[in-house]
């Protein structure tokens, strides 16, 4: 971020800003918090309701924050697991509702990438730029994404036993060994928890789903937001792009895709932005708003459980 600052900074741009478009920098931390809360309600819709407002609050803010400090490729769903047998769930229900939560990002993902082969015939969705690799990239970025969704929703709706004998492979391993027993007693639960989705009505799908498609609009629409509340810029073609980013975003193996992240942003909004100068500044107010204030509410989420996991080991001596 501070190299795309150095070298895209004017002195004097501030002077620059058109006042009437600064709102829209409001709207874009008010859709900050939206996604955060449709992502707490996904969680609370998914646990049945289970858990109090709060406590799913605390663990999306959990999992955002282990999500940025992270590779991108590791995410932060063991983080929420964790978080979510904290808040009193059975480990292996609160893993297959991670599981199913994770898959209906996925279903979105499938369905966005459609969405944007189909743009790409009216709009330059991949900037030039990119170049011939980074086209190949994209490609097999796109494929990637559709092969885990399928053998997620395999996993999760079609087969649950097949999660639970990997998770049993992976523990026979020497070093996890000792742990099988108790392992093996929270797989039968997720495989439990896993037909009980199944089980569902299509309507139960539908409602999650919703939740989980809103979160990711609202993630999408927040570039777009905060370059419109610099300069005017082609709307459509920035959430496309936005949108295209973000599923980039996915493999950026830096943690919270820090470095990887800011030069999607440039190579993906920057020529939308008619004043280069403004692109450093519109990468630093969509950091701060989308990942910055994700890191500091999620150190409050996750130093609270840290904190109950210390109380919770002292009562136990």
């Amino acid at each position: 971020m501070a190299g795309v600052i150095w070298y895209t900074y004017t002195p004097g741009v501030l002077e620059n800003l058109a006042p009437k478009r600064l709102p829209g920098l409001f709207i874009a931390v008010l859709v900050s918090f939206l996604r955060i809360w449709f992502s707490a309600a996904k969680i609370r819709f998914l646990a049945e309701k289970q858990m109090s407002w709060l406590a799913s609050f605390r663990v999306v803010l959990a999992w955002d924050f282990a999500s940025a400090v992270t590779p991108s490729t590791i995410g932060g769903a063991p983080m929420a697991t964790y978080a979510m047998s904290k808040e009193g769930m059975r480990l292996g229900s609160a893993t297959a509702i991670v599981l199913y939560g994770v898959l209906l990002d996925q279903i979105w993902f499938a369905i966005a990438i459609p969405i944007l082969l189909i743009a790409g015939v009216f709009y330059e969705v991949v900037p030039p730029e990119i170049g011939l690799i980074g086209e190949a990239s994209m490609i097999l970025l796109y494929v990637a994404l559709l092969s885990y969704a399928g053998l997620l929703a395999y996993g999760v709706l079609v087969n649950p036993s097949a999660i639970k004998k990997v998770v049993l492979v992976v523990f026979k391993l020497p070093i996890l060994r000792k742990h099988r027993e108790k392992v093996a007693v929270e797989a039968e639960n997720l495989e439990g928890y896993a037909h009980q989705l199944r089980k569902k009505p299509p309507s139960f799908l539908f409602k999650a789903f919703f939740f989980s498609t809103i979160s990711w609009l609202c993630r999408v629409a927040l570039a777009t937001i905060v370059v419109l509340s610099l300069l005017p810029a082609p709307e459509i073609l920035s959430v496309l792009r936005s949108l295209a980013m973000n599923l980039a975003f996915l493999v950026v193996p830096t943690p919270g895709g820090s470095g990887g992240i800011e030069g999607l942003f440039v190579l993906f909004q920057g020529p939308l932005i008619s004043r280069q100068s403004f692109i450093g500044l519109a990468v630093f107010l969509w950091r701060i708003i989308s990942y910055y204030i994700s890191i500091a509410l999620g150190m409050f989420a996750t130093t609270w459980y840290i904190n109950k996991s210390v109380v919770e080991s002292q009562n136990k001596e």
